[in-house]
């Protein structure tokens, strides 16, 4: 062991579905391949995870098909667990915030807030529906957006637009539950105060980052919730499904579950303590200041584990000497797409695990993944790259390396490792290669570059290919048996360096190839220069990767092209000219633009239209990067009455297509027109 501890989250998957492509790339893929690489350093690591049960989209699939939560969790719990098993997730617990461990963590928590005085109650109207007899969560409200007129805007927020409101200015709105008008009805909550942690926090990234290096993405999200200034945030819901509000006169009250869920974490780690009979084990990473903890996520859960849960942590510390740690690096990935599109359940666009693993190896999967994570920016996974990587790469690269130095030795050598013999200058440049690789994949590892340690891995079989042509054993083996022995012997030591730098990325294969030549990892740091001796009696080669064939793709591929739309669509309400004429549209040209702090949805524009500039707020932050807009030349809503949103004015309004896939493209005209230019 080299003594460094290594504590190791994965984000919680949902159990309201089953995990597909994009959800491997974001988290779980990357960090089983930083494990399973610290494990080789002779780290001590616990790997956890499990899943997060509890929160309103649960309790509507349970409603849609008549059941209780816990039937909608047991399924998607061991369908999930399943499939990460296949996958060859090396997990120490894979977990579920619905146990009693959890319930009772995250109860002991909000009651160490509560009587330290940190939680504040009060009171706010909601949404209450008089048939269902309950009050309705955002999602479960429906209504027309008082700023744009869109028809499914939630009860206090517009996914169209993004703006922010009261819901008693919501238009008509309608409970999803039973379909009536719901009334808005006072109730109370527990808050907490975020904003008392704000100096503390922004220290914390600051100190983690100069130490540790964060991802630019990841600052990029910190600061822009820190920038407009934490507020607090409600701890708590009126729902029958979660944990329990652990207070009198409290029924009907669950923990907010992005409050719980993160501690899933912990109450997991309790468990595994609990099961190996080793009841400090949780403290030894969580409360152990020694301990590196990395929480591996997606890029929607930034500010969940950067700013939400860091937070909890500092506040539990003050008021006990036992300290949790916080994370020392939060490698958030960006979004993997599917053939270009996001994937999306509602659309039918995308493929779960599941799915996949009956039709390909995982290690295939595992691969192709690595080399397209979304490390930087969004990335694709497509059928045809994924096809491509497996033949071109890991069964004509990797997979033939092995077996003709393999079929070689058993047809030329009995079958046993021939005995080294006075190396020539190419045999000492490919072994000072190898011997400096495993720094080198450590090296981008440890800096989460995890695409590039995949290429250079490859790039290692792809070297002792081109060293095996070139020493041509075909040739030597009649002319000079003891160099063609060399040859091979090399080829063997290289391949099982290979096969211990690639185990992170493809398991079950690497381990077949030390089964071949009786072997198994050593450490990292010397596995450059892999350990073998001569007259080892090797095994019979096996192909490693049969070739993937077009035919294998077609179920997929033919899922691809987009279906004929139902003509479903409500005809839209005439107006007459004099109605239109109402409605200026002008060119205006983006002359700045930002994202808003604490708002997934908003960018701050600064347009300019014909000589004069205004400000404009406009709800398309996940479709463009601010940067992406400057210099544009826009068509906008010129004379919309001023409106509010998040506490920015906004004059105007960006008129935007929305295509198939759901993406909002703005309109644009040719950039040699004015700026204020009418638009008929």
């Amino acid at each position: 062991m080299n003594g460094e501890k290594i504590l190791v989250t994965a984000a919680l998957p949902y159990a309201n579905g089953k995990i597909h492509l994009g959800h491997l790339g974001g988290a779980y893929l990357p960090a089983d391949i930083f494990v399973r690489y610290k494990r080789l350093t002779g780290a001590d690591v616990l790997f956890v995870c499990g899943s997060d049960e509890h929160g309103v989209p649960i309790t509507i699939t349970a409603d849609k098909e008549g059941v209780k939560p816990k039937v909608i969790i047991d399924r998607f719990h061991n369908a999930n667990k399943e499939a990460f098993e296949k996958l060859g997730m090396d997990f120490d617990i894979y977990s579920r915030t619905s146990t009693e461990k959890h319930h009772q963590v995250a109860k002991e928590f909000f009651l160490e807030y509560h009587k330290n005085g940190l939680l504040s109650e009060r009171k706010t109207m909601q949404f209450f529906d008089d048939k269902a007899g309950m009050f309705l969560p955002d999602r479960y409200v429906e209504g027309v957006c008082p700023n744009c007129g869109y028809e499914s805007a939630r009860s206090d927020e517009c996914e169209n637009c993004g703006a922010l409101y009261d819901p008693n200015t919501l238009i008509n709105p309608v409970s999803k539950i039973t379909g009536q008008r719901p009334v808005l009805k006072e109730t109370s909550h527990w808050y907490f105060p975020l904003e008392k942690f704000q100096e503390r926090l922004e220290s914390y990234i600051k100190e983690a980052d100069e130490k540790y290096g964060w991802k630019e993405n990841v600052l990029q999200y910190c600061r822009g919730w820190l920038k407009g200034g934490l507020r607090e945030r409600a701890y708590t819901r009126d729902l029958d499904w979660g944990v329990a509000v652990p207070l009198e006169n409290s029924h009907g009250k669950v923990l907010y579950v992005w409050f719980e869920a993160v501690l899933g974490y912990i109450s997991a780690t309790m468990q595994l303590s609990e099961e190996r009979g080793t009841p400090d084990l949780w403290k030894e990473f969580w409360q152990n200041p020694d301990t590196k903890y990395t929480a591996f996520i997606g890029k929607d859960n930034v500010v969940f584990h950067t700013i939400i849960f860091p937070a909890m942590l500092m506040a539990w510390n003050d008021c006990h000497a036992d300290k949790y740690i916080l994370p020392t690096n939060v490698p958030a990935n960006e979004f993997l797409n599917y053939e270009s599109k996001k994937f999306s359940k509602s659309r039918g666009w995308g493929v779960e695990l599941e799915e996949f693993l009956a039709d390909f190896d995982p290690d295939s999967l595992r691969y192709a993944l690595a080399l397209s994570l979304p490390e930087a920016r969004d990335t694709d996974f497509l059928w045809k790259d994924f096809q491509a990587r497996h033949n071109n790469e890991l069964s004509d690269i990797l997979g033939n390396l092995v077996n003709r130095t393999l079929t070689f030795i058993h047809k030329n050598f009995e079958g046993k490792l021939p005995e080294p013999g006075q190396l020539n200058e190419r045999d000492s440049e490919i072994l000072a290669l190898a011997a400096a690789y495993p720094a080198k994949i450590a090296e981008l590892i440890e800096r989460y570059r995890l695409k590039d340690a995949t290429l250079e891995m490859m790039n290692l079989a792809r070297a002792t290919n081109k060293y095996f042509n070139d020493s041509e054993p075909w040739k030597t083996v009649k002319s000079d048996k003891t160099a063609c022995g060399t040859t091979l012997y090399i080829s063997s030591k290289l391949i099982l360096t290979i096969a211990e730098i690639f185990s992170p990325v493809i398991p079950v294969i690497t381990k077949r190839i030390f089964e071949f030549y009786s072997a198994k990892p050593v450490a990292w740091s010397v596995c450059g220069d892999f350990p073998l001796r001569g007259g080892l009696e090797l095994k019979t080669p096996e192909i490693l990767f049969k070739k993937i064939e077009d035919s294998q793709l077609e179920k997929y591929l033919s899922q691809l092209t987009p279906k004929e739309a139902a003509p479903s669509q409500p005809e839209d309400q005439e107006i007459t000219i004099d109605d239109f004429s109402k409605v200026k549209l002008r060119t205006a040209k983006v002359l700045e633009a930002e994202n808003v702090p604490k708002s997934e949805k908003l960018l701050k524009l600064q347009v300019e239209v014909g000589g004069v500039k205004r400000q404009i707020v406009s709800g398309i932050a996940k479709y463009y990067k601010p940067e992406e807009l400057i210099g544009r030349m826009v068509v906008i809503v010129a004379n919309l009455k001023p409106a509010k949103l998040m506490g920015l004015e906004s004059r105007g309004m960006i008129l935007a297509v929305e295509t198939e896939e759901g993406k909002l493209d703005v309109v644009e005209t040719a950039k040699n027109v004015k700026s204020g230019t009418i638009v008929k």
